[in-house]
């Protein structure tokens, strides 16, 4: 394993992340952009297109967001000629639910025909940010010559030490009633949205079952299986992320990796620091 720890950016350094690799670019001016909403694999999924060209970026969204989180970033890239393709991950944005409840695996599995569909025989950089972190990785991991770079940023790839918790008595003792048929479904749902979490409590349906299925899970297989260069952006505030979720990562993996820790940034990477991200990007940009 290389690991070569970056720097703790900072704030000051917004300006001189803007001087990417294809020449000077400013943030601020990002209209007359060429932006495409498009369907992929018959209507299964639908994404923002950016810029001109073959797309060299692949762009997956977290969880309860959507490809519009990265097109800060990729409209700066896009200011530099670089096209990119950001993806409404099944369930989110403009793409129906999926047709399944599964994890970040089964959306692995749906997602890497489209990958192909849409890069054909090049490799992407892809860049996911939390729940699109794993998914990236997992199709990383499965498929080792899909992208030539993997960017990672707030990925829960691996469970919290010490974070497990019993969900609270009340709640406990209102759901084994219910399964008793002791109290109301209404009831039910009123404790789920007293005690579960914010994600948990803005899914409904479907969602709220693949959410279900996806929190418990970990990808220690998979990180270990990466040989895909990456890079890890990370937030030095991430509260739902903590940078030792990165740290701890990186030990799993046999990859080449390389950390940048981003100085007053929390979990929103994408959002809260396009500019430092769209410069990580341009790095490693083939």
């Amino acid at each position: 394993m290389v690991f070569r720890e970056g720097h703790i950016v900072t704030h000051r350094e917004l300006n001189a992340s803007a001087e990417l690799q294809h020449g000077h670019i400013d943030p601020k001016v990002v209209s007359n952009l060429r932006v495409v909403l498009k369907a992929f694999a018959n209507g299964q999924l639908f994404g923002q297109v950016y810029g001109d060209g073959t797309p060299q970026i692949l762009w997956l969204h977290g969880w309860g967001r959507s490809g519009a989180d990265f097109a800060p970033s990729a409209e700066i890239l896009a200011r530099g000629g670089v096209a990119s393709v950001a993806l409404d991950l099944p369930g989110f944005g403009a793409s129906p639910l999926p047709p399944f409840v599964g994890g970040a695996r089964e959306y692995a599995d749906l997602l890497a025909p489209v990958v192909r569909e849409i890069f054909g025989d090049s490799m992407p950089t892809v860049v996911g940010h939390s729940f699109g972190g794993r998914v990236a990785t997992v199709m990383a991991a499965r498929y080792p010559d899909m992208f030539s770079h993997l960017i990672l940023t707030g990925a829960p790839l691996l469970a919290r030490e010490g974070a497990r918790r019993r969900s609270p008595g009340a709640y406990r003792a209102v759901k084994k009633l219910a399964a008793l048929g002791l109290v109301s479904p209404a009831r039910l749902e009123r404790a789920k949205q007293q005690y579960g979490s914010a994600d948990y409590r803005a899914a409904t349906g479907q969602l709220r079952d693949i959410l279900v299925a996806t929190v418990g899970e970990s990808y220690e297989a998979e990180l270990a299986l990466v040989t895909t260069p990456t890079t890890l952006v990370w937030g030095a505030d991430d509260r739902d992320v903590p940078v030792t979720i990165a740290r701890r990562s990186i030990d799993q993996m046999k990859a080449a990796t390389n950390l940048v820790v981003l100085e007053h940034v929390g979990h929103l990477v994408p959002v809260q620091a396009a500019e430092l991200l769209a410069s990580e990007v341009s790095k490693v940009i083939r």
